[in-house]
């Protein structure tokens, strides 16, 4: 206990839980939430400034900038989960060495991935039927963006070294600092020099920078087991693996969630500029409710691996349903709202009624029931949080991609309208929650019963 107040760790092992998870999720929930409203910022700035083209051209790499973003948030939950685990064990003595295993192979998955986003930028958006009027300020766009790759993967996995023990209001203010940045740099690039979609982009980048920046020089100023030190970059062949074990089914599944969505935008893209535009829009609502649930899911794993690596399954459980509830009331909550003033909401990012009309559409089919998507995140944390990261990943594959894709060549074929292309969302957040609730059901079943024949 003295050596949690020391380093200022919340206590996930002893007390009441739902204040904790509360307290752990909110923070994170708003990161997420002023995240995306400094990065709908772009939309917002690029639709009113720079005209519904261009506004084309950044929703056209909505998805592929959500194949990379993904993968590294999931890649992520590794080292949340296996540090979580450590300290939930009392191994006090192998954080450090598991925190610079992090950092080194973040910063070589960061350059990794700016070059493979570079030469795959083209072959996909072609691939995904962006329009050859937007093409090319879609590519400038995604190439200045995939400049601040390295440093996104670094910030996430950071943050997922303080939300280990509990931290979530750290990552917060870095993110209310950078975003603050990229709202102004977005004004001063678009309107005053007239940069558009290379304006925008830029500014992503050098808010990325700083956010990274503040992460780092907060862990290296640290002076417990947490602190990074730069001359002890190294990685430990075994740290790695236990990282690597959760997160990359986890960074594959979110990598993969959005390819199918990639699919989805080509149907999307097939009704033209305006519903691109729309859907690009309506899109920045769906990942406001969706932060809520994503971050009591977040909750959920590092609860869960803290106590599942003590050996508290009951509170596991416990945990389990608290994160469920919250996840999927508190998600609702704010699509209520949504809902309720809809075409004021919709009406910031476009002065386009033809534009709006999508983005009314999309908001009414997607964004209402996005509390579903708290099933399968909270089920499939639970279970990264015990150790049991493929199975998630497998059945979210399924339900998500290969169903989607089954939708879009048998049901949207049949009705080829938009309304019909956004159904898609729902439907697949049903089976895939009820699958994974399955499996996580009968593996804590199986927990269970192998503690009792140990007792």
């Amino acid at each position: 206990m003295e050596e949690r107040k020391k380093t200022k760790e919340m206590d996930m092992l002893n007390g009441g839980l739902a204040g904790k998870l509360i307290l752990f999720a909110v923070p994170l929930a708003f990161s997420s939430i002023l995240q995306q409203l400094f990065n709908s910022a772009d939309v917002a700035v690029v639709g009113r400034f720079a005209g519904s083209q261009a506004l084309a051209a950044v929703g056209s790499c909505v998805a592929l900038v959500g194949i990379f973003v993904n993968l590294i948030v999931g890649l992520a939950v590794g080292p949340n989960a296996a540090l979580a685990n450590l300290i939930g064990q009392g191994r006090r003595d192998s954080i450090s060495r598991m925190v610079h295993t992090i950092m080194t192979f973040g910063a070589m998955l960061g350059i990794i991935l700016l070059a493979v986003g570079m030469l795959t930028a083209r072959l996909v958006l072609e691939a995904s039927g962006t329009p050859e009027t937007v093409i090319n300020e879609a590519l400038l766009y995604i190439r200045i963006y995939f400049i601040g790759l390295p440093f996104m993967v670094l910030y996430n996995f950071g943050s997922a070294i303080l939300r280990s023990y509990g931290d979530t209001r750290r990552p917060m203010y870095y993110l209310i600092l950078s975003g603050i940045l990229n709202v102004v740099l977005n004004l001063l690039l678009v309107i005053v020099f007239g940069l558009g979609v290379a304006g925008v982009a830029i500014a992503t980048v050098i808010s990325n920078v700083l956010s990274t920046v503040l992460v780092m020089v907060y862990l290296h100023a640290r002076t417990d087991e947490f602190q990074f030190y730069f001359h002890r970059l190294c990685i430990d062949g075994t740290d790695l693996k236990k990282v690597l074990l959760i997160g990359i089914p986890a960074g594959i599944q979110g990598a993969i969630f959005s390819v199918s969505n990639v699919f989805i935008q080509s149907g999307i893209n097939s009704f033209g500029e305006d519903a691109i535009a729309g859907s690009s829009l309506a899109l920045n609502f769906e990942y406001f409710t969706y932060d809520i649930a994503n971050a009591f899911a977040q909750a959920a794993v590092t609860f869960t691996s803290q106590n599942f690596g003590a050996g508290n399954l009951k509170r596991c459980k416990r945990i389990f349903w608290l994160c469920m509830l919250f996840g999927m009331g508190f998600t609702e909550i704010l699509s209520i709202i949504f809902m309720i003033w809809d075409e004021f909401f919709v009406g910031i990012y476009t002065i386009s009624s033809s534009v709006a009309v999508y983005g009314l559409v999309r908001m009414h089919h997607v964004c209402s029931l996005e509390g579903l998507t708290a099933t399968y995140e909270v089920e499939s944390a639970a279970l990264r949080g015990m150790g049991k990261s493929l199975e998630p990943s497998i059945i979210t594959i399924l339900g998500t991609v290969v169903f989607r894709m089954i939708w879009l060549l048998t049901v949207f074929k049949w009705f080829p309208t938009y309304d019909m292309l956004m159904n898609v969302y729902v439907a697949s957040w049903v089976c895939t929650g009820g699958a994974i609730f399955v499996v996580w059901f009968l593996y804590m079943r199986k927990m269970e019963k192998r503690q009792t024949e140990l007792v």
